[in-house]
């Protein structure tokens, strides 16, 4: 019937587009959602009909399109309901009626079955069970229709249907992190969106209290202002979920960076000089999505105690709270508006419980109602905050209280600037968290070092943490790291002066203010040095050991600055960067025990230990002097003892060599392989191994450059791939012998790849930045490059410096998210010359952009 499709197509498309455009107009979610169903409802009718189907059978909507209501670009679930099995010339027709579905541009999802078989499917699986608890008869046999509605709720369990589906939300949860707070949320699928609106309906239909919120509320499961408010946040989470929809022209129920533009500014927001138009979107839509979290909680146990009663006597906790079935209660429901300050004493109760999991529902209702009585003068009293304190000071729970203190909005209200960050965005390509997430898991990650159970994560942070004395200043660091974020200027500053208010109105003393209130200002310096300075220069340490003042102040910005990298993505931490802050910690704690700097020293140290590790291989006594000779300090103050002796092995006798030597190891940090290369000193050299890591698609870490005095290059690349720990054999003996056919030949060095840039970087691109300027003693140049970070950017780079001539001495590569900020020591004819110096700029400039 293509005349049909055709009618029904050109039909269906104009009617929704009628319809968008009206919402685009108005806004009104519902509107569109209800009318896109009807016009879907009244197309299938006409197909129906026209296929003259037995009048035994029916269609039924099922799913979402059977709760009555239709996105833009949502599937079009229906059931085929018959009698009987059909037979040959049904079940072609049938087929086609199918496929005339799809010619009329419906996205189809059909299932054609009796009404034994969809009970027979319902309890073997609970996703169709909760698809058949939402059908509607479309058209055809209403008895049959009627007759699997009664012996689907006659086959409904409820307790059972109950449990599978809180099961169904824990395991949503979990993949999706726990938290509304992605920066990119399925506003369908993520904790806090329409999905757990549904499981509420979901369970309290199958338990005969209700399909809408005003119902519910009847039934005394919610006030009518929490069905109000749950209705509001229900309406701004469909709304988004349309604009998805239509702005991307297809099933989206991601929020990604692409589109949160576009439909902040088709909302009405507009980007201001501080903050975005998407920000002000995201964070109208983490409050909501916040909102149903909460509202979700307290629905949730409601509906359980009606299906799960339990008969338990209250046991008294205090005068105000009481233990209910595991949960923590109110004594009477004014408890919270009689005494202000138990809506902390609460979270302090749970943590000193732990049997304890969580508040009922009455509970959290009251504490939700309650929250706007925290304002100043509860704020100033002091036996509030000597709770607050308490809280921090928990022998257990820490981390449990702060998290359920910001899910209950408790924490925004005490913490006024904290309420600030609450679902604010962070537009620097490596965090993936809102600020107030990122604090958040900055506190759990602090919070794990003091805990013998996570000991195997990071045993040296641990073992520090462990002799820490009060770690709960630690705590209150972490919480104001990032709090000054988004006011403009520098939030460590500003955020060091909420720090200090915080800590003398709260009576801390002189000595524990001033550690916080340094953290606070300088959690981003340990990482800058480690990262971004030359941790073989004495005077690099000398002055970061300045900072720092004594090995207190160290181990807690040590502490704190591994919590915080590891906070920010799991991209970002990697054994390198643990190793040079390491590094950095153990070499100032030596300054710390009364051992100035020295190079010598240091020189020293390291080939006695170096020395020390090559006997157990049983080379002759003499076997290092003749490579040693060749190499400088420099050499030896930038690499470790273990490196030293590595490449000693492998090289001392093979010091003249004519043809190219590659050696690869696993690296000793546990991440990655080391790749040392030895050949003879050309200047394109480094380009060349470059290119050939691109090609291979290798991340390049670190990249330690040395020329020994007779003219070899001597270089160590640390490199990593996600395929490393599956192969490595094979992959070291590929890198070894391709990487020296590739050093053998004189080939032109291929022309530069430029990859594409990733979503994120497309989105909120960086800057390209070059500095080149010459280091303290005029010796050498730095050069500093940033910019987004894409497949084959440092052979780009690698490439320019070939092309003028520019010697490589030392890379650092720190790749932070999807941004990159590569460190370069370098020296040339050309650095020396102004005009070939800008020259050489601008190209390094034109080669980071794409």
């Amino acid at each position: 019937m293509p005349s049909l499709a055709i009618a029904l197509k050109e039909q269906l498309k104009a009617e929704r587009q009628i319809v968008i455009d009206h919402f685009l107009a108005t806004g009104k979610a519902e509107v569109l959602l209800t009318a896109l169903k009807d016009h879907v409802d009244v197309a299938l009718t006409k197909a129906w009909t026209e296929f003259q189907l037995p009048p035994s059978a029916a269609l039924v909507a099922v799913g979402g399109y059977g709760r009555g209501e239709l996105f833009p670009h949502s599937d079009v679930d229906v059931l085929i309901l018959l009698q009987e099995q059909p037979d040959t010339e049904l079940a072609a027709k049938l087929e086609e009626l199918v496929q005339l579905f799809w010619d009329i541009g419906l996205e189809i999802g059909h299932s054609i079955r009796t009404v034994d078989e969809c009970l027979t499917e319902a309890k073997a699986d609970i996703t169709v069970q909760t698809s058949l608890l939402e059908a509607r008869l479309i058209t055809g046999n209403d008895a049959l229709f009627q007759q699997l509605k009664t012996r689907c709720d006659a086959a409904m369990d409820p307790r059972a249907f109950f449990q599978a589906k809180t099961l169904e939300l824990r395991q949503r949860h979990v993949k999706y992190e726990d938290t509304p707070y992605s920066l990119e949320p399925n506003c369908k699928e993520s904790p806090g969106g329409l999905r757990d609106l549904q499981v509420i309906l979901w369970v309290a239909k199958a338990a005969g209290l209700g399909d809408s919120w005003r119902k519910l509320a009847e039934r005394g499961l919610l006030t009518s202002t929490e069905a109000r408010q749950l209705k509001q946040n229900e309406r701004a989470l469909k709304e988004v979920r349309i604009r998805l929809h239509i702005i991307t022209n297809r099933h989206e129920d991601r929020l990604v960076f692409d589109v949160q533009t576009a439909i902040a500014e088709s909302i009405g927001f507009k980007s201001t000089s501080t903050r975005r138009a998407s920000e002000y979107l995201m964070q109208r839509y983490y409050r909501a999505a916040k909102a149903v979290t909460q509202l979700n909680a307290i629905l949730l146990q409601n509906i359980e105690v009606q299906l799960f009663p339990q008969m338990t006597s209250p046991v008294a906790i205090n005068a105000r709270f009481n233990e209910v079935n595991g949960f923590i209660d109110i004594a009477n429901d004014d408890t919270f508006e009689v005494t202000p300050s138990a809506m902390l004493e609460v979270f302090l109760l749970l943590s000193l419980h732990p049997q304890l999991k969580g508040m009922t529902a009455r509970t959290l209702r009251a504490l939700w109602h309650s929250r706007f009585k925290i304002d100043n003068k509860f704020r100033r009293d002091p036996a509030n905050r000597a709770l607050f304190l308490q809280i921090l000071q928990a022998p257990q729970g820490i981390t449990h209280a702060l998290r359920r203190m910001n899910q209950t909005s408790i924490l925004g209200r005490y913490l006024p600037n904290f309420r600030d960050i609450v679902g604010q965005m962070q537009h620097d390509l490596f965090h993936v968290y809102t600020v107030d997430q990122h604090i958040m898991m900055v506190v759990r990650n602090v919070r794990r070092f003091m805990l013998s159970e996570h000991a195997h994560e990071y045993p040296f942070c641990s073992q520090l943490a462990a002799n820490f004395d009060r770690p709960w200043l630690l705590y209150i660091a972490a919480l104001f790291h990032d709090i000054a974020k988004g006011r403009g200027g520098d939030h460590s500053q500003l955020g060091m002066q909420d720090a200090h208010d915080f800590c003398v109105d709260h009576g801390l003393s002189k000595e524990d203010t001033e550690l916080v209130v340094f953290l606070v200002q300088n959690h981003l310096t340990m990482s800058h040095v480690a990262q971004k300075q030359d941790l073989s220069d004495p005077d690099v340490i000398r002055h970061f050991a300045d900072v720092v003042k004594d090995e207190r102040h160290l181990t807690a910005l040590y502490l704190l600055t591994v919590a915080d990298i590891r906070g920010t993505s799991p991209k970002v931490w990697n054994a390198w960067k643990g190793k040079l802050l390491e590094d950095l910690y153990n070499m100032t704690l030596r300054v710390f025990g009364g051992q100035t700097p020295s190079a010598e020293r240091e020189l020293k140290k390291r080939q006695e230990d170096a020395l020390a590790n090559m006997r157990l291989y049983a080379l002759p006594e003499h076997a290092h002097e003749k490579l040693w000779a060749q190499l400088d300090v420099v050499y030896f103050l930038r690499h470790d003892a273990s490196d030293i002796a590595w490449q000693t092995r492998v090289l001392y006798n093979k010091i003249d060599s004519d043809i190219p030597i590659v050696k690869c190891r696993l690296a000793p940090i546990g991440e990655g392989l080391q790749v040392t290369v030895y050949v003879k000193d050309k200047s394109d050299l480094f380009a060349r191994i470059c290119s050939y890591f691109d090609r291979k698609n290798f991340s390049i870490l670190d990249a330690k450059i040395h020329t020994t005095k007779h003219g070899y290059a001597l270089d160590t690349f640390l490199i990593t791939d996600p395929l490393f720990a599956k192969n490595y054999r094979d992959l070291i003996n590929l890198i070894e012998h391709e990487l020296g056919e590739v050093l053998c030949t004189q080939e032109e060095l291929p022309n530069p790849i430029k990859g594409r840039l990733s979503r994120l970087c497309r989105n909120f691109p960086a800057t390209p930045t070059v500095d080149l300027r010459p280091d303290e003693r005029g010796q050498y140049f730095l050069l500093t490059v940033s910019a987004n970070d894409r497949n084959g950017l440092l052979y780009s780079i690698a490439n320019v410096l070939a092309r003028y001539k520019v010697n490589l001495h030392t890379a650092k590569i720190m790749t932070l998210g999807e941004r990159v900020e590569d460190i370069f020591l370098v020296d040339g004819a050309a650095l020396n010359n102004p005009r070939s110096q800008i020259q050489l700029e601008s190209d390094l400039l034109d080669t980071l952009r794409v």
